[in-house]
């Protein structure tokens, strides 16, 4: 299994899942994203401020990784896409990607309302068929931190309806993506740090 061959830090603090051999591409196919990314992860802890604290229009948790991975080259992604039929042009537009770098895009969902997912899978199935992305990533938050948003009196902004794991892989089961490999990391308990 892919999944095995990721760095331990990341099997211990993440859940992780894949769909269509996305690991695989990403490691065989595009070795500086896939170290790129295993960088970011294995650095990255959540802090207790970035969720005690009210958010804005950008999390802290999002704005860390988005600021690591601009540093290796990673930026926020806007494709012009259009659909050609005979002589009728039809626009096909696509959201933002979070981060893009190489064919590989990637989505930070920490605490939005779950349709988000709906969003990105589609936008990873329309850019995958229109051949330019080739894996599509997706960070989230396990379910198992509500627990900890709870215990530090945070747990109503983190509600049922938000982006977490058990919203996001029902989704993809059922053919959210359609064809685009999809790789998931789910934010364990395990990387919260209390002090920082």
């Amino acid at each position: 299994m892919a999944i095995s061959k990721l760095p331990a830090s990341i099997r211990e603090h993440y859940e992780v899942h894949e769909w269509r051999h996305a690991l695989a591409i990403l490691r065989q196919d595009f070795p500086s994203e896939y170290s790129d990314v295993c960088d970011v992860l294995c650095r990255f802890r959540l802090s207790k401020s970035w969720i005690a604290v009210g958010g804005g229009r950008k999390s802290k948790v999002s704005e860390w990784i988005d600021t690591e991975l601009g540093k290796k080259g990673w930026e926020p992604k806007n494709f012009d896409t259009k659909i050609s039929v005979d002589e009728q042009v039809l626009e096909s537009p696509t959201h933002e990607v979070d981060c893009f770098k190489n064919r590989v895009a990637l989505e930070i969902e920490w605490n939005n309302k779950d349709p988000f997912f709906d969003r990105d899978l589609n936008n990873f199935r329309l850019l995958f068929d229109l051949r330019a992305i080739s894996v599509g990533i997706i960070v989230t938050r396990c379910d198992e931190l509500q627990d900890l948003f709870d215990d530090i009196g945070r747990g109503s902004s983190y509600g049922a309806s938000t982006t977490h794991m058990s919203k996001l892989l029902p989704r993809i089961q059922g053919g959210g993506g359609a064809g685009c490999p999809i790789l998931v990391f789910g934010i364990r308990k395990s990387l919260y740090a209390k002090d920082r």
